[in-house]
């Protein structure tokens, strides 16, 4: 080879290089050996879409359940043999490299954070209503953390729990994702706050501003000791019987995800359980679907007044995220799991 075809060559590769990024990639469902770093061509905004140079991503229940394709009704949607969208993740915050035809509300260099596609990259898309201009206060670590997890929070308290100033409220699950928002939210909202968790959680959540904690190895939330205006029951496994014992004679109990349902339906049978028995009873029992637009705008200005601040528990390289996930699925994370690109 001459030296002008080497340079050919060489540049023709730097330029190949350019058109393409690291990725985090799985081409089954599985745990997380199925996941491997990959090198694939980046992604291009479409019409509304945005393109972000990732620099942080989180990782929550979805995205674990996505990865595994459990419950198998959900492979219906995301493909029945292997995920039809090879990288995983959807929570980001980094920076906006391109936007497609239509955008107007965001501009090449602007810091962003919200919920995209295939996250667990150096690029990904997002459709310009599901982003919001990242508050300054916060890191990309913190940014990345918050969209889908807040947004959960922030709609089963206040939409369908329809939360008031002065009530007490039950947070069953707090030192988690959802949780520690919930926590959080829920003082913002005024109200006088519980949380239950294990053991060695108890001091994450008390720092987060319950005014009481539940050790539920100990503690029976359900014992008839106290009873609550609003239970947000976030992937836990109690009888709808005991949640009805905890509540106030026309209280509420808003159900999130769930992990009892076994591998094919999920949490589903137990939520419409719960609205089925609402039709006989006083009390409200329900569950909240999160909508990924409209409310991030919301999350940003509590962001910005200190009302709420994601709490990061672990924060691991994108090479990494096989041992987050293992980390995510053994129970052991304190709020949030960070991946930093």
């Amino acid at each position: 080879m001459t030296s002008q075809e080497q340079h050919a060559s060489a540049s023709h590769g730097a330029a190949g290089t350019a058109r393409t990024m690291r990725a985090i990639v799985q081409d089954a469902y599985g745990s997380a050996e199925v996941l491997r770093m990959a090198r694939i061509p980046r992604p291009t905004p479409a019409e509304n879409e945005v393109l972000i140079r990732v620099r942080a991503a989180g990782l929550d229940r979805g995205t674990w359940h996505l990865t595994t394709g459990t419950p198998y009704l959900l492979r219906v949607v995301f493909g029945i043999r292997r995920p039809r969208n090879r990288v995983p993740g959807r929570d980001l915050a980094g920076t906006v490299v391109g936007v497609g035809a239509g955008v107007e509300r965001f501009r090449v260099g602007e810091e962003v954070f919200g919920i995209g596609l295939g996250s667990f990259a150096e690029y990904a898309v997002a459709r310009e209503e599901k982003i919001a201009r990242k508050p300054e206060t916060l890191t990309f670590e913190q940014a990345a953390a918050v969209s889908i997890s807040g947004l959960t929070a922030l709609q089963g308290l206040r939409d369908v729990g329809r939360i008031q100033r002065g009530q007490k409220v039950l947070i069953l699950g707090a030192s988690g994702g959802v949780g520690s928002f919930a926590v959080q939210l829920a003082k913002a909202f005024g109200t006088e706050v519980t949380g239950v968790c294990s053991t060695t959680k108890l001091d994450l959540v008390r720092s987060l501003g319950a005014d009481h904690v539940l050790d539920y190895t100990r503690d029976d939330f359900a014992n008839g000791t106290h009873r609550y205006d609003l239970i947000l029951d976030i992937a836990g496994n109690p009888a709808l019987s005991r949640l009805r014992r905890a509540l106030m004679p026309t209280g509420t109990a808003v159900i999130v995800g769930g992990e009892d349902g076994g591998k094919w339906t999920g949490s589903i049978d137990r939520q419409y359980r719960a609205l089925a028995l609402s039709l006989f009873t006083r009390q409200r029992l329900t569950f909240v679907v999160s909508k990924e637009a409209g409310d991030l705008e919301t999350l940003a200005g509590l962001l910005e007044a200190g009302k709420v601040t994601p709490s990061i528990d672990m924060s691991f390289p994108l090479d990494q995220v096989p041992e987050a996930m293992r980390y995510f699925d053994a129970g052991r994370a304190r709020g949030k799991v960070a991946i930093t690109v």
